[in-house]
């Protein structure tokens, strides 16, 4: 039996809350239900931080994965670019 592919998205570290812990915001559109004007929605995933290499503002690739607890269902698969340092 085959697996199905997991979902993977792109998204921006909003903040980190604990020990490989980080928060995601991604962005997506989806048509207005009665004047299909496109509208933007965004949503705040937890996400797994095995190694603790993100910083607030990096650009990541999560992948979905087993529940590792209450909140967190998403884990990073790779930093896509790296914050700007002040």
């Amino acid at each position: 039996m085959e697996r199905k592919q997991r979902k993977t998205l792109v998204g921006l570290v909003s903040s980190r809350s604990g020990d490989k812990t980080i928060k995601v915001v991604y962005d997506y559109k989806i048509p207005h239900p009665l004047y299909q004007k496109e509208i933007k929605r965004k949503t705040v995933v937890h996400v797994h931080d095995e190694n603790n290499e993100c910083k607030v503002g990096d650009k990541v690739e999560i992948m979905e994965m087993r529940p590792l607890s209450k909140m967190k269902r998403w884990r990073v698969t790779k930093v896509v670019e790296a914050a700007q340092e002040i």
